[in-house]
């Protein structure tokens, strides 16, 4: 794990997220992964960057390693790994279960988009700088 601040949230298996081998979707720990990095934006970045910019995802590497059924809990864990690359961030995402067993480990590539415009901006330092610093 990076030693850059780590954002985390909790996400339990509800009866709509099961599939037919009796645990979580795949595409539901895909919007768990989306889910916790809009988070972790909307918690830690300026409220004048959220209103100025947006992410989408444009690389997903994701290893799935176990997984939970109904009512189980994933505890996900992500942080920002690196510099970014002009416009590109990459994202780590894990999830574990209650007894800290690996379930999902992500590589996300991010790119920043200009809300009024829509096309690519350059991450700045300012913009990267609370997702560097710890809170504690």
């Amino acid at each position: 794990m990076s030693d850059t601040p780590v954002f985390k949230r909790t996400f339990v298996a509800e009866p709509q997220h099961i599939d037919e081998l009796g645990h979580v979707n795949n595409t539901v720990w895909v919007q768990w992964i989306q889910d916790l990095a809009t988070a972790h934006w909307e918690a830690a970045a300026e409220p004048e960057h959220v209103a100025a910019f947006f992410w989408v995802v444009i690389r997903h590497e994701i290893d799935y390693r176990g997984n939970i059924a109904q009512g189980e809990a994933a505890h996900g864990e992500t942080w920002i790994e690196g510099d970014p690359k002009g416009a590109k961030s990459l994202r780590r995402v894990e999830f574990t279960d209650d007894a800290g067993k690996p379930l999902v480990g992500a590589a996300t590539t991010w790119a920043m988009l200009d809300r009024e415009s829509g096309r690519l901006a350059r991450v700045r330092s300012e913009v990267i700088a609370p997702f560097r610093q710890r809170g504690d």
